[in-house]
């Protein structure tokens, strides 16, 4: 009776185990949807416009260099200018600095529209946000694998500090990242390593798998975990893999998976993709 009470505790135990990562990732995924409808989400971009040295004028009207969406703008904007580095934001009555290493980038509003000045290298760029763009209103929500605590993994941190990773991203252009370490980890009953790259308190990886253009996005998708805890493990949950900011909008500049973080194994967790 003792032996089948033992049984039946760590049954419930299991049970209550798999049922709390079960509710972890549904959390996971609320808030990423939520994150992705937000005022900062990737769903209301409306434009990726890349500036030239000199005058560059925007607006409504398609007589502009950058040309906004005409049912939701004035038909002239004013003109940007992109001089040594820096980018100032020019209209009839006002000169404002919007852009120069090191200074908070600010978020210009007009009417449901949000523009601001990104650097991609030596290029500089404005990223439009419609906050009523057709995006946002065709969203429906991301189909997921059922959440499997098989891909719920432990991996190995093997240190890699001072490492380069050359990264290309959908544009075609190449940059150079910073590895922290290595994440060896068994699924199945094989190894495998993802190189990864620290974003403040955490890793970030990008990966790729056999179920890329089949079942998942094409281009890899993304994972984040903490960093490696003092014993150097760190966990890796693929029921909390993402797509890319690509898979929503083509306004975005995505990182693609290194050739080393293409595994050669069926990751059949986390979301799925099945055409914009």
């Amino acid at each position: 009776m003792r032996t089948k009470g033992i049984i039946f505790l760590l049954l419930l135990s299991f049970g209550m185990q798999a049922q709390n990562h079960v509710d972890e990732v549904k959390a996971f995924r609320a808030a990423r949807i939520n994150s992705l409808k937000s005022e900062t989400g990737w769903l209301n971009l409306a434009g990726l416009f890349w500036l030239k040295e000199g005058k560059n004028t925007f607006g409504g009207d398609e007589k502009n260099d950058f040309v906004f969406p005409s049912d939701h703008s004035d038909p002239f904007l004013g003109e940007l200018l992109l001089k040594d580095g820096k980018v100032y934001y020019q209209t009839v009555s006002d000169t404002m600095l919007v852009y120069q290493d090191g200074i908070k980038v600010p978020v210009i509003s007009h009417r449901s529209l949000r523009w601001f000045i990104i650097k991609r290298g030596e290029k500089y760029a404005v990223r439009l946000r419609d906050l009523e763009g057709e995006y946002v209103k065709a969203f429906k929500g991301i189909d997921t694998f059922p959440t499997d605590s098989a891909y719920r993994v432990v991996a190995d941190f093997i240190p890699t500090q001072g490492k380069m990773l050359t990264i290309i991203d959908v544009t075609g252009r190449a940059y150079a990242l910073e590895s922290p370490g290595l994440l060896r980890f068994k699924l199945g009953k094989s190894f495998y390593e993802l190189e990864t790259s620290q974003e403040g308190d955490s890793l970030f990886i990008v990966f790729g798998d056999l179920t890329n253009k089949q079942q998942t996005y094409g281009a890899g998708r993304f994972i984040d975990t903490a960093l490696p805890d003092a014993q150097g493990k760190v966990v890796i949950d693929f029921n909390k893999a993402y797509n890319p900011p690509c898979a929503f909008t083509p306004f975005a500049t995505c990182p693609l998976p290194t050739a080393a973080n293409k595994l050669a194994v069926e990751i059949k967790a986390g979301e799925q993709f099945h055409g914009h």
